[in-house]
């Protein structure tokens, strides 16, 4: 499929579609006329790439999410190198909360 129905069927646009490409999470092939060619298995990717974006990962988070449905993997948060990023991005998640509720109970006590 080219690179519009890719888009279409994925639900993002051609743009997020080349910049998938420059950074190296999706891989099109050329046809001979030089437009970009994807494959069912792309369609995938592209929609675990925005998934993850979605609940706050970074493009490079998704590198080992990527590299797992390559692999032929069902999912692509099961490999080790996925649960590692997991496992990291909740650490900061939970950080995060904790320096939240720390400055809330301040705000409470100034104010209170």
């Amino acid at each position: 499929m080219r690179i519009g129905e890719l888009a279409r069927r994925s639900g993002v646009s051609t743009r997020s579609l080349r910049h998938y490409e420059e950074k190296g999470l999706l891989a099109a092939r050329r046809g001979a006329n030089g437009y970009r060619e994807y494959d069912e298995a792309d369609v995938r990717l592209v929609q675990e790439i925005r998934a993850l974006m979605a609940v706050g990962f970074t493009l490079e988070d998704a590198r080992p999410f990527v590299a797992c449905l390559r692999a032929g993997n069902e999912s692509g948060g099961v490999c080790p190198e996925s649960v590692d990023v997991v496992r990291r991005k909740l650490a900061e998640i939970d950080t995060e909360i904790r320096d939240l509720m720390a400055r809330r109970d301040e705000m409470l006590r100034r104010n209170t």
